[in-house]
């Protein structure tokens, strides 16, 4: 048995979560409405305050979707509570982030500023040398952050470029003059 989707889900107070005929669950609470199709084979029953997930059967196929769609609608249900935020570290001379409106505009060493336009939905925050990107959704906050990080990866000998904050760079040994 798949031991994270056997467990229930608890639905916080403030939070409503509907789930409509093939498996569209809709998930509305006090900072949004996340709405997500899951895999038509999964038993998603709502029963009083939590939310319980079942399999038909035990092929590996469906084993992988039990534990998946559970975490899926706990995500979105952690989602309009609460949000996700991911920072990044922009490290570098010269190496600059600014916001204005909707408009993220990076230095990054090239012969122009990159700008990047905030996704529907997506709020990128500039703090110093930090950028912080925060949402509703995991999925969009994950992928903008990788977009931005992706404008100027962080080189290995250096360690310049834009990182996340919890990430270590391995770093190398250059070259030794004579």
């Amino acid at each position: 048995m798949s031991r994270i989707g056997r467990m229930p889900i608890a639905v916080p107070t403030g939070v409503t979560v509907t789930i409509a005929e093939n498996n569209q669950v809709t998930v509305k609470g006090p900072k949004g409405t996340l709405e997500r199709t899951l895999a038509p084979e999964m038993t998603i029953k709502q029963e009083g305050e939590e939310i319980i997930v079942s399999r038909p059967n035990d092929l590996k196929k469906m084993k992988s979707l039990h534990g998946l769609t559970r975490t899926l609608i706990n995500n979105m249900i952690i989602g309009v509570t609460e949000g996700y935020t991911k920072e990044l570290e922009v490290n570098g001379v010269g190496y600059r982030a600014s916001k204005s409106g909707k408009k993220l505009t990076l230095n990054l060493g090239y012969s122009h500023p990159v700008e990047m336009e905030d996704p529907e939905g997506l709020e990128a925050k500039v703090d110093g040398n930090k950028i912080i990107v925060s949402g509703i959704d995991k999925e969009k906050v994950g992928q903008y952050a990788a977009e931005i990080r992706d404008k100027r990866r962080p080189e290995p000998y250096k360690g310049k470029g834009i990182k996340y904050v919890d990430e270590v760079i391995r770093r190398k040994v250059g070259k030794t003059g004579k």
